[in-house]
């Protein structure tokens, strides 16, 4: 129902009944769901697992500094200011918070100010008027008082107008609590995106380093391939070498100049990937080539805390959605209860500017208004099932997060050991290939062996040497997927473990 020109005394009242029951709010209370069973341990390392509390806040420092690499540092800075993925976050983040105020602005009053004035008059026997007005929007009452002037009439008018809905079942707030929770992941997003953004662009950039010395090797293999053309010409025109052995190190060269080009084209490729993710064309970006680079690995902890994966922003941002749905079963559930308004204006009106605030010209009015569905063949309770199974499926999306996780930082642990493992192998293996390379080819040239083996030398020793360079670049690619695995490395891990050292350990 509504009143009109509510009498003053029962307004109090219903304003009194409005705030005691706003304490009726609706809605399940939010406890962040348990994540999945965890175990006591990583697998491939050591550390003790303890209740989430998410913490992608922490300070995770210039991660990427560790690598000592003065160019990959300049790259890096450019991706906050420059990389449009993360300029797109920024940009969705903003947006998150303008929610917020405006649910917020919901639990408040609205005052409105609507002022208006008319002329209007008659000439020749014949209606006429012109007039001036101007009008805010409002949605009370007044009262227009006319003189008559001769042919002509002015009227005033000036209202000022408030209405307010209590939050009596706490919709309101569940609003608020929703479009919060929904910034906090938006912000957890934005934290993804830098990282991602980061992680992707170092990758590349280890992978670009690799191939520059890929391309020294295979230039320098080709020079090699070239003499034995000519060595094997040579002998082939003195009557002592087949012709398949000049046409097999003919075969052989062209191959590796075929290898070389495919080597150039894989570094072109990725240096325009690199000029995206720091915001700016290929066609004005180059990186100049470091065929002596030498790869640096930042060593890791021996054991590495489950706290670290706290910080995941992927992991808080698919709890903040948990929290996000919940306060939607809230808002779902408050529609089984009535709505409450209340308003009030006041105003003035005369046919003289100078009369509108005298106290004979004012007009108030105070209205209360109660709403409840009656019948809605069933919507409000699918909302509500909606709602709960919304929730369900983000818990289902989080518990998937944590277990998605677990499995990157145990790949890339275990990645990281048996990279480390292959090394030393690969480094002996590179070794005793080039040794075997120039003792064939010596006896080649002595007559003591056939031109197959030295291809079948060379080939070998020209694949370890670029087997051994990918597998240094392999190694720092597994120690960026960790870092992004552990949601940014492990700066200030030892002020984090001595923080967590009362937390209560638990396997769930």
């Amino acid at each position: 129902m509504t009143l009109h020109r509510f009498a003053a005394r029962p307004l109090p009242l219903a304003l009194a009944i409005a705030l005691l029951v706003s304490g009726c709010a609706v809605g399940p209370r939010y406890d962040a769901p348990p994540a999945v069973d965890t175990p006591v341990a990583f697998k491939e390392g050591g550390g003790e697992w303890v209740r989430a509390a998410p913490a992608d806040g922490s300070e995770r420092g210039d991660w990427w500094r560790a690598f000592q690499d003065p160019v990959l540092d300049g790259l890096l800075a450019r991706v906050e200011v420059s990389n449009q993925n993360v300029a797109a976050s920024v940009a969705a983040y903003a947006q998150a918070r303008a929610l917020v105020a405006q649910q917020r602005a919901g639990l408040f009053p609205s005052v409105t100010l609507t002022g208006s004035g008319n002329r209007s008059g008659t000439r020749g026997g014949s209606a006429g008027s012109s007039s001036v007005t101007t009008t805010g929007s409002t949605g009370t009452t007044g009262t227009t008082v006319v003189s008559s002037g001769g042919s002509a009439r002015d009227s005033f008018q000036l209202n000022i107008g408030a209405s307010w809905e209590p939050d009596v079942w706490g919709r309101l707030s569940a609003g608020v609590g929703a479009a919060r929770a929904g910034q906090q992941a938006s912000f957890a997003d934005l934290a993804s995106a830098r990282l991602s953004a980061q992680g992707e662009l170092a990758i590349d950039y280890f992978n670009l380093r690799s191939l520059d010395v890929q391309r020294d090797l295979l230039a320098r293999t080709v020079a090699g391939y070239e003499r034995t053309v000519t060595i094997t010409g040579n002998r082939y025109n003195a009557g002592v070498a087949a012709r398949t052995d000049l046409l097999q190190a003919q075969s052989q060269l062209a191959s590796a100049r075929a290898d070389l080009l495919d080597v150039q084209r894989q570094r072109a490729q990725l240096e325009h990937a690199i000029a995206v993710l720091v915001g700016q064309a290929p066609a004005s970006f180059s990186l100049q080539a470091a065929p002596t680079w030498s790869p640096v690995l930042p060593p890791v902890p021996p054991e590495l805390p489950s706290t670290l994966l706290q910080r995941r922003p992927d992991i808080a941002a698919a709890e903040r959605r948990v929290a996000q749905a919940n306060e939607q079963i809230g808002i779902a559930q408050a529609a089984y209860f009535p709505s409450f308004k209340l308003s009030g204006s006041i105003g003035a009106g005369s046919s003289a500017i100078g009369d509108l605030f005298n106290a004979s010209s004012l007009v108030w009015a105070l209205g209360a208004s109660v709403a409840q569905t009656v019948f809605n063949a069933g919507l409000t309770g699918a909302q509500v099932a909606g709602a709960r199974a919304a929730f369900d499926e983000s818990v289902a999306r989080y518990r998937q997060a944590v277990l998605t996780a677990f499995q990157a930082v145990e790949d890339q642990l275990a990645a990281t050991r048996i990279l480390g493992e292959q090394l030393a192998l690969r480094e002996d293996a590179s070794r005793a290939a080039d040794l075997v390379e120039q003792q064939v080819l010596n006896r080649y040239q002595a007559g003591q062996v056939a031109f197959t083996d030295v291809v079948t030398a060379q080939n070998t020793a020209q694949q370890a040497r670029r087997t051994l360079v990918q597998l240094q670049a392999s190694r720092q690619v597994a120690a960026v997927s960790l870092i992004q695995a552990l949601g940014g490395g492990w700066q200030g891990l030892a002020a984090e473990s001595s923080a967590q050292a009362g937390a209560v350990k638990t396997g769930s």
